[in-house]
């Protein structure tokens, strides 16, 4: 999003409880709303089939989103037959009761995706995804005060890590991640021995100032639920998300893509668990949470 542009439309004055309130109001009375269909143009950034997803770069869609960069699901992989990255095409994005899809895809161009070399510098194993029962390095980010905090000041605790961003317009993305957050702190409220973190890697715009007044009166609740800012910490969040398993990229161009991957580390930062995407159920991750803390 370039300055002066205003925000999609359900993060606009929002306090964070308002705005799980107002999520949950669209899931329940989805099930009675009709299909919304929008035409988009974009070019194929990656293609993953065993995944039934593609991740395309498109243009703003109008009266939903800005330009992004974001996976898109798929009901039939019949629909991707002959495409290839870097392809321009045009389809149609269906926004459903209960899931979204792409369909009908259009070949309007062929060509490669350029090389980015911007991500060559963090190929090396220090930036590797950790396996379980590996170490992850320690990262100094900023908490919603701008004071500095490292991952190792909660050492001995259990923390479950999750990544986010203020300007996330799928409902089924980050805002979910931020409801089952939410869930988890809740059940963990009354315990001492483990944190929730949501990072952001946002490093342009999601400031501590951001960050405090979007999930400030939501998190103020919990004393074990934190929210960190990379604004200025750019070589901390790459390593922390990518020891983590999570990917994001285009924050430069404002064309935001990132996967989704929460993980649990230990008290010595050891990795003990990890959800990837956005299928995972707080409750499933909550009893899997309580075994792995044996």
């Amino acid at each position: 999003m370039k300055g002066g542009d205003s925000p999609p439309f359900f993060y606009l004055n929002f306090a964070m409880e308002k705005f799980i309130l107002f999520l949950g109001l669209i899931i329940c009375f989805s099930c009675s709303s009709p299909e919304k269909i929008y035409s988009v143009k974009g070019t194929i950034f990656e293609i993953k089939p065993d995944s039934m997803m593609i991740v395309i770069a498109h243009d703003t869609i109008p009266d939903l989103m800005y330009p992004m960069v974001m996976p898109f699901d798929l009901k039939d992989l019949k629909e991707i037959e002959g495409l290839s990255i870097g392809d321009s095409v045009h389809f149609e994005f269906v926004w459903g009761d209960t899931s979204t899809w792409a369909r009908r895809f259009k070949i309007v161009g062929k060509g490669n995706l350029p090389i980015d070399e911007e991500d060559d510098f963090f190929e090396d194993e220090d930036y590797s995804e950790r396996d379980k029962g590996d170490i992850i390095d320690d990262v100094t980010l900023l908490d919603l005060d701008s004071s500095l905090v490292r991952l190792s000041d909660s050492d001995g605790k259990y923390r479950f890590l999750s990544f986010i961003f203020t300007r996330c317009p799928m409902p089924n993305m980050c805002p979910a991640v931020v409801i089952k957050n939410d869930y988890l702190a809740k059940a963990y409220k009354d315990r001492n021995d483990i944190e929730f973190v949501m990072v952001s890697f946002d490093y342009k715009h999601d400031t501590p100032t951001v960050l405090k007044d979007f999930y400030g009166p939501t998190i103020d609740r919990f004393d074990n639920w934190k929210v960190w800012s990379s604004t200025g910490h750019i070589e901390d969040v790459y390593r922390l998300a990518k020891q983590s398993g999570c990917n994001f990229w285009g924050i430069e161009e404002n064309k935001i893509g990132h996967t989704l991957r929460s993980i649990l580390i230990g008290p010595n930062r050891e990795v003990l668990g990890n959800w990837l995407g956005d299928n995972w159920k707080a409750g499933n991750v909550k009893t899997a949470i309580e075994l792995l803390m044996k």
